[in-house]
């Protein structure tokens, strides 16, 4: 059970980016084939490759909070020594963190609402709260990756080490 935690822990995003951008690529590809060659589409391909990409979004973000590859502007770090750039990095994260908890907290009230009154999706049917959940679920993956980057700051700061500065896109 524990090896398992930790490959989630690893890759937990990965996978599951993975799972949902197959879905929405293979759901809109086979709804063009569809609707050029047969004439035809169905009510479920787009409405479900909607609502797949926007857990899509959610779950990269919580990726991004993990890898620190979040867009930011990180020129004043090359002035600051390692010290000044934990620093500046476990503030950031203690900010990201405030706002995320407020978001999540808020975020529940459109999927308390779906579930009292019992929104449906208009294609596919079923309760509006299986795709509004995508925010608060995306929004608890982001507070686990903050927790855990917090604690990896304090532990770099205790430590004399340099910051972690994330995963490098470019260069």
């Amino acid at each position: 059970m524990k090896a398992l935690i930790q490959e989630f822990d690893r890759n937990g995003e990965r996978w599951l980016l993975l799972v949902f951008y197959a879905f929405v690529v293979t759901v809109i590809f086979v709804e063009v084939i569809r609707r050029f060659v047969f004439q035809y589409s169905s009510i479920w391909g787009e409405e479900t490759a909607r609502y797949a990409f926007i857990y899509l979004v959610w779950i990269g973000a919580a990726a991004a909070v993990k890898d620190r590859a979040h867009i930011r502007i990180d020129i004043i770090f090359k002035f600051l020594p390692p010290m000044g750039v934990a620093i500046l990095y476990l503030f950031g994260d203690i900010v990201t963190l405030a706002f995320a908890c407020a978001a999540l907290y808020w975020s529940f009230e459109s999927v308390e609402t779906s579930l009292r009154f019992g929104a449906a999706t208009h294609g596919l049917r079923i309760n509006q709260a299986w795709f509004t959940f995508a925010v608060p679920f995306g929004f608890s993956l982001i507070l686990i990756r903050l927790v855990q980057s917090i604690r990896r700051d304090i532990s770099d700061i205790r430590a004399g080490r340099a910051p972690f500065s994330g995963r490098k896109l470019f260069g």
